[in-house]
Parts: structure tokens; C-alpha cells; sequence
């Protein structure tokens, strides 16, 4: 398995290959990089797709430290540097968004555009921190874990019950004290929202309605930045890009297309229904 070192730990990533340009995605909290199985298959080979896991998160080896996803975006600019990128695009998923976030105000001349998805720049609100310590607290009780995994699958995923399956297993697997510090990051993430404008690159935010973001929140991301296109996808929820993936693939190959590399002549456009879901376990 590839990795590329940072100062305390090994991030495990995947690469597509291929000679497109470079989109580097990172995942939502809790899961992995398996969770980009639907890019994946409809980005590729147009595009060289990179899939990473954070700390505490996949196959990443890190030394269960707390840590912050100001430390995560060096840890993106890692896997950049282990394959000899300069420049990629950059996005993820809510976790994996406010990791690209803080990687291009950390280090803009290595961010092409990015991709937003169920992203914002917000501090966690008081009722956020209150549900999230009530959650942790009764997550370190085996009797009450699997009963919350169900409420966090359906919360993330919606009504896709193969996915929800998939994930709730996965999660009874982790360890939880592991749970407890990336928790930590996501908690203490601080606002970015006042260094908005410095990001000057094509920026592409898609806000599923029900993904638990406020749209205010994802409104206000998209308005602040000189540069962004605002997508809402009614109905979806934290995780659109697994559950209704050909909307989110064709809005991505489109923002890219328009601003990374021209539309080629005879590649068609994704259209809603033509990209089955591959059915990819998490690691």
C-alpha cells in the first residue's frame, strides 16, 4: 500500500493514475477513502483521481495523537509531495472539505480549484458541541454504540441501507477511544471564515439540503469566496457523492471541465441514472 510520511505519521492514499490533472479528495469523519468508489469509476482516466486517509481514519498509521485539521492539510500537501505534484485540485466531503479548506489558505500555490461538498467555514455552533459530548459519552458504552451507529448512518447516508449497513459495521469495528481524538479535530476546528476572500481559485461548493449543514452556513462559504459556483442538491444528505452520484459527478466533471482543462469533443456528459454505484467495502 502506498504512504507518504509526515513527521509523525504514514498517510495511506490511492491514485488512480493517468495523465489529467490531479483531484485530491478527502473523506467525511468516520469514514475513508473508499468512500469516492463512485468517482472513481465516472472521473477516471479524464481526470488522475487521489484518494487519502486521515488520521485516525483508513489504513493511515499515525500514533493516535490529537490532532487538527490544520495538521491534516500538511498532511495533504504530503501526499501532493510523495507523488510529485506541484498543483491539484482539491475537494472532499464535510471533514475532507474543511481539510482542502485550510490547505489552500495554508498553501495556495499548490491548490489548482476545489471542491466543496457539505462544507463550511463555521466554527462548530454550542448545540453542535452539546449533541457531539452527549454522542461521545454514550459511544464508550458497548450496549448504547450500536444503536447510535444506526442514528449516524441514517444522519450521513439517508435511507440507502446497503450503504448504512456497510458503514454501521465498520464503525462497531473501530476502536473508540480512535473515534474519541478525531473527534477532537472536528469539535475544535476553528472558523476560517474571515481569510474567505484570500482564496482566489475556482471553488465549486455543492450543498445537499440535508446534510446538516445550515444553508445559511454553505451560503455564506460560496458568497465569500470571489470565486465560487453555488450547487444545492435537494433531498441528499452529508454523503450525496455516494448515494446520488451521477448529480455530483457531472456537476464535478463540469466545474473542472469549465476551469481545469477544456471539455474534450467526444467524452459525453454524466447524466442522472448512466453511473451505477460500486458497491465498495470500507476499509
Amino acid at each position: 500500500m502506498p504512504f507518504a510520511r509526515a513527521i509523525d505519521a504514514e498517510i495511506h492514499y490511492e491514485d488512480s493514475g493517468g495523465e489529467g490533472p490531479v483531484l485530491l479528495l478527502g473523506h467525511e469523519f468516520l469514514m475513508d477513502r473508499t468512500m469516492f468508489a463512485s468517482q472513481q469509476a465516472a472521473l477516471t482516466p479524464e481526470f488522475r483521481l487521489v484518494t487519502w486517509d486521515a488520521r485516525g481514519h483508513g489504513d493511515t498509521r499515525d500514533e493516535g495523537l490529537p490532532f487538527t485539521y490544520w495538521t491534516c492539510a500538511r498532511d495533504a500537501l504530503s501526499v501532493l509531495d510523495q507523488l510529485g505534484v506541484e498543483r491539484a485540485v482539491l475537494g472532499g466531503i464535510s471533514q475532507g472539505g474543511f481539510i482542502a479548506l485550510r490547505t489552500a489558505l495554508l498553501a495556495p500555490e499548490r491548490v489548482s480549484a476545489l471542491v466543496l461538498v457539505s462544507a463550511e467555514a463555521h466554527e462548530p455552533t454550542a448545540t453542535e458541541l452539546d449533541n457531539a459530548r452527549r454522542f461521545l459519552d454514550k459511544w464508550q458504552d458497548d450496549a448504547s454504540r450500536p444503536a447510535l451507529a444506526d442514528h449516524l448512518a441514517h444522519s450521513l447516508i439517508g435511507e440507502d441501507k446497503w450503504y448504512r449497513s456497510v458503514w454501521v459495521r465498520h464503525w462497531l469495528d473501530r476502536d473508540p477511544h480512535g473515534t474519541e481524538i478525531a473527534a477532537g479535530a472536528l469539535l475544535s476546528r476553528d472558523s476560517v471564515l474571515d481569510r474567505l476572500a484570500e482564496i482566489t481559485c475556482p471553488t465549486l461548493v455543492i450543498h445537499p439540503t440535508r446534510s446538516g449543514v445550515p444553508r445559511s452556513h454553505a451560503r455564506t462559504l460560496a458568497d465569500r469566496i470571489p470565486t465560487a459556483r453555488y450547487l444545492e442538491l435537494d433531498g441528499g444528505h452529508r454523503t450525496v457523492n455516494m448515494t446520488h452520484p451521477a448529480a455530483v459527478n457531472s456537476a464535478i466533471q463540469d466545474f473542472l471541465r469549465d476551469h481545469i482543462t477544456p471539455r474534450p469533443l467526444s467524452s459525453p456528459r454524466v447524466r442522472t441514472g448512466e453511473v451505477p454505484i460500486p458497491r465498495k467495502t470500507p476499509h
